[in-house]
């Protein structure tokens, strides 16, 4: 980046970091962060808008949909989540090639040859001849994926007990005013579930906040890949040789996770008292109190 950098051997001390940490592998470790804060910024509406959907169909009267919602919040809360982790990306990849090969291949040739998942080259996702950033956004598409059905399973799971927790009586008082069962969801249940469900959704931002670092074991270069690539003792062959310093660069991580948990404390505090105004809990009493 600077033009004293061109040759590394010459320099010592600040202008060697200097140009140690301008390099083009540590401008992509400072970029990651940014991928971790997108994939928290995508993940969380998207896993709650799974979480509704599957809470809403385990409270429905059609039996089928409510056992699809049971079904759903019961089978993943059941396996681990590394399990899921890596099944869903592998799983959407193969399916939506296996799509693609009985409109674009020849149909009569099997994708599963052995114990191998062969699709024409037209069929690949991505193709070949793609960019990288295309490879690098479908990567991080199926991450998001699977992240959202994971923790949509958990929100799922607070939404229905929060759902639950909701005076029974306000919703006859509801009904008993005329109003439809529509018009009751949105009326009543929705706007007061969300402070009994609050504290499990705040719980769950945070585990998915600690979650991020899987994004390394799905092959995406996030923070905890580059720390390890360039935190690792570097041999001669490379311009800016170095000892182990892993130590310091998850350190660094450390405090970014550390920022990100304060941050989300005093914002979760603020979003508290806000659900809690007005409501007839004993959250809200407390807040009554203090205004």
């Amino acid at each position: 980046m600077f033009e004293f950098c061109s040759d590394p051997s010459t320099l010592e001390r600040l202008p060697w970091l200097a140009c140690y940490l301008t390099t083009g592998t540590h401008l992509s470790f400072y970029a990651s962060f940014g991928t971790v804060l997108l994939l928290l910024a995508i993940t969380a509406p998207v896993a709650l808008a799974f979480g509704f959907a599957a809470a809403m169909a385990a409270r429905s009267h059609i039996a089928p949909l409510a056992w699809i919602g049971k079904l759903y919040t019961l089978m993943v809360r059941g396996i681990p989540d590394i399990v899921f982790f890596l099944f869903v990306p592998i799983a959407v990849d193969q399916g939506l090639e296996w799509l693609r090969s009985r409109a674009l291949c020849d149909p009569s040739v099997p994708v599963r040859q052995g114990n191998e998942f062969v699709v024409c080259a037209a069929a690949k996702l991505p193709q070949s001849t793609a960019a990288p950033w295309v490879h690098d956004i479908y990567a991080f598409g199926l991450a998001v994926l699977a992240f959202a059905i994971v923790f949509g399973a958990f929100a799922a799971n607070v939404l229905y007990g929060a759902m639950r927790a909701v005076p029974h009586g306000q919703l006859e008082a509801a009904e008993a005013y005329g109003m439809t069962p529509g018009q009751v969801n949105r009326r009543v249940l929705i706007p007061q579930m969300w402070t009994f469900a609050l504290p499990g959704l705040s719980n769950l931002w945070m585990i998915l906040i600690k979650a991020t670092p899987l994004l390394f074991l799905l092959g995406i270069e996030d923070i905890v890949y580059w720390a390890r690539e360039l935190g690792g003792s570097k041999t001669s062959t490379y311009a800016y040789p170095h000892g182990d310093w892993r130590l310091w660069y998850f350190l660094v991580i450390l405090c970014f996770y550390l920022a990100m948990t304060a941050i989300s404390e005093r914002v979760i505090t603020r979003l508290s008292r806000r659900f809690a105004r007005g409501q007839a809990t004993v959250a809200g009493a407390a807040q009554g109190a203090w205004a």
